[in-house]
């Protein structure tokens, strides 16, 4: 072979090849997508400011209010409607799974600890649920007897006044 061709096909495995190598491209988008279009640079820097605020941020446990006042001025507005309440409940399971998340990251000595706390946590909820449905139930059946007696004693008396 000559050396102009060894060094084209070289070239081109280094432009095409290699590069879908190191960098595979993405399939192309299904037809009917719309394609966004390029931020300009004072756009650029005002996301990539963002995203690294909120990194920043991330690695802070509580969030305050000076890093996300936005967040919190929906959660004020939510605390004057009925919905409100909703949101609190909200905050106490995304806590949940905050500390499973971290006891993931801690490995299975500190994850089996937190999924047994949820289990049992579970277990308790499903039990009273069940003590108080078995309790709901026999007192049913106690007013229906009680209802069920008055009636007889009642026909029982009807009876008894006709006979004599």
């Amino acid at each position: 072979m000559k050396l102009s061709v060894v060094c084209r096909k070289v070239y081109d495995y280094v432009r095409y090849d290699l590069k879908e190598i190191a960098f595979p491209s993405s399939l192309p988008d299904p037809p009917g997508i719309k394609k966004r279009r390029k931020l300009t640079w004072k756009e650029w820097y005002y996301v990539l400011k963002e995203a690294s605020r909120l990194y920043a941020a991330s690695w802070v446990r509580d969030i305050g209010p000076d890093l996300r006042p936005n967040d919190y001025k929906k959660t004020e507005e939510n605390e004057d409607m009925p919905g409100g309440v909703n949101e609190k409940k909200k905050e106490t399971e995304s806590s949940t799974l905050e500390d499973l998340a971290v006891a993931a990251r801690g490995g299975m000595e500190t994850l089996k600890p937190a999924l047994q706390r949820i289990y049992m946590t579970r277990a308790s909820a499903y039990r009273d649920a069940l003590k108080s449905f078995i309790e709901g139930y026999q007192e049913g059946i106690r007013q229906t007897m009680e209802k069920k007696e008055e009636s007889e004693s009642q026909k029982n008396g009807i009876n008894s006044k006709k006979s004599t």
